[in-house]
């Protein structure tokens, strides 16, 4: 079996995880202790990241003819990708909060949202909530005018019922 033919398979797998990708984050990983990378592989895991080594080579087959192209002049060095379907800012926010504990991590660039981004850009990013948080700020900040009018139709309604039963008393009191 030819070299090129053990090499479609992978090329076709990273391909898959990148299609309809809202971001792809590439890092250099060297110097992750195994405990460092079992850690970091368990948050990309329960954020829905996927996250591989792959070769270089291989990396940049996969991206020709899509968004991702620009990583190409990135790709030196040991690589590993962070891919997210989900939440875009994942790879970054995850990967930038891990660092702090492992320096040795390093962000070398990514794609968010169509988006190039060398590792400064993607610290930014990483500042940006997950769009579930950002959705239910939005939900909180509705919410809150109209509970607020809830509240304030409730004292009226209940002010009107006792000036109401007031009312009433005094009438049947005259009619006796």
């Amino acid at each position: 079996m030819a070299k090129v033919e053990l090499k479609q398979p992978i090329v076709a797998a990273i391909a898959e995880d990148i299609k309809d990708a809202q971001s792809v984050v590439l890092v250099d990983y060297r110097g992750l202790t195994v405990a460092q990378d079992t850690e970091l592989r368990k948050q990309f895991r329960e954020a829905g990241v996927i996250y591989k080594v792959c070769k270089n080579t291989m990396m940049k087959r996969a991206f020709e003819g899509t968004e991702f192209a620009g990583l190409d002049e990135y790709l030196e060095g040991p690589s590993a990708i962070a891919v997210c379907k989900e939440d875009a800012t994942a790879p970054a926010r995850i990967l930038c909060e891990f660092k702090k504990k492992a320096d040795k991590l390093e962000l070398k660039a990514g794609v968010v949202e169509g988006s190039i981004y060398d590792a400064n850009g993607l610290t930014e990013i990483a500042k940006v909530p997950s769009r579930d948080v950002l959705l239910g700020r939005l939900f909180g900040s509705m919410q809150s005018p109209i509970a607020n009018f809830a509240r304030v139709i409730k004292q009226i309604a209940e002010k009107d019922g006792e000036g109401a039963a007031a009312e009433e008393a005094p009438a049947e009191a005259a009619a006796e």
